[in-house]
């Protein structure tokens, strides 16, 4: 049975993205750079452009990702408002506009019965996401993220 997430062990890797599509395209280029260097100056362009290219596919690679995490911060966001405007006391509910992106990243592993005096100190003493996520007590695992 698989041990219960927590902040040591939250972290995930996505095999596809990590360990296959990143290395190919690290790969890609510096077989380009290297094949440029050594065929000089026959078909200069084609593998100047080749060079190029490589470092388009990279970067796509790196925005791809980096705009998913970010649609899915935004989408943690919703939610941690949602719950947290169900949960928070009537003179609390100030704290749901004063918050960070970052800060709700972190505050969606807290568990419901620490999320609004976590809410609150996370604003008093301006804690970012890993500060949040040391100061769990009770962890509420997130199996869905990317």
């Amino acid at each position: 049975m698989a041990q219960p997430q927590s902040f040591k062990n939250h972290a995930r890797f996505d095999p596809q993205f990590h360990f296959f599509i990143i290395p190919l395209l690290l790969l890609n280029l510096i077989f380009s750079i290297y094949t440029t260097v050594h065929y000089w100056p026959r078909h200069m362009y084609h593998y100047l452009w080749w060079i190029v290219m490589s470092i388009v596919l990279f970067v796509i690679a790196g925005l791809c990702r980096g705009y998913a995490l970010k649609n899915q911060d935004r989408i943690i966001r919703l939610e941690e408002q949602l719950r947290l405007a169900d949960l928070l006391s009537e003179d609390q509910l100030g704290l749901i506009d004063t918050l960070t992106v970052d800060q709700y990243v972190g505050l969606r592993f807290a568990s419901d019965a620490e999320v609004a005096a976590l809410a609150q100190r996370a604003i008093t003493e301006h804690l970012d996401r890993k500060q949040i996520k040391q100061a769990i007590v009770t962890w509420r695992p997130d199996n869905q993220r990317i």
